[in-house]
């Protein structure tokens, strides 16, 4: 069974994207009206326990995702595609990469997790593992992800679709795979050219981060940081978001 997806555009450039923890594949519906259909096809990716496949269940895991982003393109007949990922989803970026490095043009990481992991101390980690049952954990995650800049309505927005496009036996299930999983050694020195694009009122995943992980690691690695803007750039500045994403894309068509 292939994975769930939503295709988008009807050009020759084939994009696969991945989303993050929180919430399916429409997390980027308000970027998509400023996207090239013309030039690029974009396929929006629902993981296993989330979106249109919440009825699929697995190991849940970025190797998992990560194989099912291959077998996508397998079917989709995209012998070579750019991917791009959000948060979790970067994390997903680097190890489509390393599995496929013929295959991927370009890389695209939004506001993500390196392949180290996130990094966390115990007590952070398990704030993020009683998310699953917690909507309080989750609004606090969620407004310490954008510094408390965001009107608190926008931020039960993303808690809410959180809720109700993914089951808690994936949001669970996945934790351990992004936040903990080390491939760093292994992604070192990945060739694949890839932008790194963060907020800048990020206050853990930073353009420091970004800095000492992606960029120390990849020898054709970029920064690019979006100003007045948290962890969720699709959400927050959509329009320059896009821009970037596709300035990127056509340079390695």
């Amino acid at each position: 069974m292939i994975i769930g997806h939503t295709l988008y555009g009807r050009g020759s450039e084939g994009v696969i994207v991945c989303h993050g923890w929180f919430g399916d594949s429409r997390v980027f519906d308000p970027m998509l009206p400023w996207l090239d259909a013309d030039t690029f096809t974009y396929a929006f990716v629902d993981y296993r326990g989330y979106g249109k496949s919440k009825s699929m269940s697995g190991g849940y895991t970025v190797g998992e995702i990560a194989s099912d982003v291959l077998a996508l393109a397998d079917s989709l007949r995209w012998a070579r595609f750019h991917v791009i990922g959000h948060s979790m989803g970067g994390k997903v970026v680097q190890r489509v990469a390393l599995n496929a490095p013929d295959r991927v043009k370009s890389g695209i990481a939004v506001t993500p997790v390196p392949a180290c992991g996130a990094r966390f101390d115990d007590q952070t980690y398990q704030m993020f593992a009683g998310a699953p049952e917690s909507d309080e954990k989750r609004y606090g995650i969620t407004d310490f992800s954008v510094s408390g800049r965001l009107t608190p309505r926008w931020v039960q927005s993303i808690v809410r679709a959180s809720r109700e496009t993914s089951t808690v036996e994936a949001f669970r299930g996945y934790l351990p795979s992004w936040a903990r999983e080390d491939f760093s050694a292994e992604a070192e020195g990945l060739k694949t050219p890839m932008r790194v694009i963060v907020g800048e009122f990020d206050p853990k995943l930073s353009p420091e981060v970004m800095r000492e992980t992606f960029l120390a690691w990849y020898p054709n690695a970029e920064l690019q940081v979006i100003g007045n803007c948290g962890h969720y750039p699709m959400q927050e500045a959509p329009v320059r978001l896009a821009t970037l994403i596709e300035e990127f894309l056509g340079r390695h068509k």
